[in-house]
Order: structure tokens, then sequence, then C-alpha cells
């Protein structure tokens, strides 16, 4: 996939669901992954020429594990002029050596979430833009009827009335295939994930079973991303267009 046609998709996503407005300040949580790499692409791209004028900034989270270099990602925001920040953390040693969790996930998840928080808003911003592509959202309603039993996905555009911001994600109709394509293209400095818990969570579960079940029902996640879209789901705002 070309920058051109990742723009395209996320310009769709933000139009469709009013995600930017002038003035808005948005920071990106930057992984180290592939997709948040792509996002942040994506709005600077978007940056250069979108009648709605906003300022981005990129923010990772270090969990304190060993050898975690984002000197790439450094390098990559000074060519892009986004300025970015790195929040040092012990959350891996908290998590894994202190409460040597079974399931590490979820506290992990919230401790993470909470140091981003703090940082965002320190840093002035009003919103926060997640790179949750297409996949994920089919992936979240599967884990949902699964483990909960209700038909269900996190939205486009979440208000979180706790810290006052406003979460965004721009890249709902992007699929992974195309996030891989990009990276690969245009030689992204993905950092891997040196969780020791990566690759063996109940998504990871989930995602084998939909890849089965598209190779054995050829184009059923995308028709399982038009129900969600179309599903009425509680806290999904209409399209404005």
């Amino acid at each position: 996939m070309k920058l051109q046609q990742l723009m395209s998709y996320t310009r769709r996503a933000i139009d469709d669901y009013n995600m930017i407005q002038d003035g808005d300040r948005i920071a990106i949580g930057i992984s180290g992954g592939k997709d948040s790499l792509t996002l942040l692409y994506a709005l600077h791209g978007l940056q250069r020429y979108y009648l709605k004028k906003f300022d981005l900034e990129a923010i990772t989270v270090d969990l304190g594990h060993p050898d975690f270099d984002v000197s790439g990602i450094h390098s990559l925001c000074e060519t892009m002029r986004v300025p970015y920040t790195v929040v040092k953390t012990e959350i891996a040693r908290i998590v894994f050596d202190e409460r040597n969790e079974k399931n590490p996930c979820s506290l992990c998840a919230k401790m993470r979430k909470g140091a981003l928080n703090d940082t965002i808003k320190k840093l002035g911003c009003n919103k926060i833009a997640y790179a949750h592509h297409k996949d994920d959202i089919v992936e979240t309603m599967m884990m949902s009827l699964i483990y909960e039993g209700h038909f269900y996905s996190f939205p486009p555009v979440t208000h979180l009335d706790r810290t006052d911001l406003t979460v965004i994600r721009p890249l709902m109709y992007v699929s992974e295939a195309d996030v891989k394509g990009f990276c690969n293209k245009y030689q992204l400095p993905v950092v891997k994930s040196p969780c020791p818990a990566d690759g063996y969570t109940k998504r990871q579960y989930v995602k084998d079973l939909l890849r089965k079940l598209n190779q054995e029902n050829p184009g059923v996640k995308e028709r399982m991303f038009s129900a969600i879209v179309n599903g009425n789901i509680p806290d999904w705002t209409p399209k404005i267009r």
C-alpha cells in the first residue's frame, strides 16, 4: 500500500466520524509496532494539506524491558518534525517480577494507559489517536461474543470523561495486511515487542480463529466489519456523511 492510499483511507474515517477539528492537539501513542508507526505516517501526511489544522505529539511509554531501542523512532520523528517524548517507567518489573502476574496484559495495559494519559495532559493535548485497524475492530467484536456474550466493538470516537480526552481511531478502514505492506514498502523502524506474553493472548487466539474462518469463507471478515459499522452498537455515533 502506498502513502497516498493510506492517507485516503485515513481521511475517509476522519471525515465519516468527524474525528478532527481545527486547533486539535493530537497525541499518538507509539508502541514501536507496525500499527502505531503507520498511524504516525498517515496523520503526518494529512497534516500537510488537511483543511482543519492540527498539531501532533508522538509519545512512547517505555515499560522498562531491557534492550528496548527507540533510536529509529527518534530519527523518524526528527525527520517529520513531530515532537517525540519517551516516558520511562518500571511497569515490566512491577507486573512480571513484583506481582508475578499469570495474566499480565490487563494490569500492564491499565498502568501503561495511566502513564500515557498523564503525559498527554502535561503536553496540552486534547485528543489521542489509537492505531486500531479494521482487523482489530473485528477481533474485538469476536472476543466480546466469545468471552462476554454480547455484540460490541470499540467505537471510532470515544470521549473519556475522567481525563477529558477524546480517543480517535483513524486507521479503522485499513486492514492489517495493508499495514504490513506499508511497513515493508517504506521500511518503518519497527521495534519488536520485548514482552514475554506477546503472542500468547486471547486476542491472538481470536486472530488465528478469524484467519481460519476467512480462509474457509472468503470475505467473512469484511462482512463482519460491515455488520459492526451498520449494527447500531452503543457508543457508536452515526456517520456524518
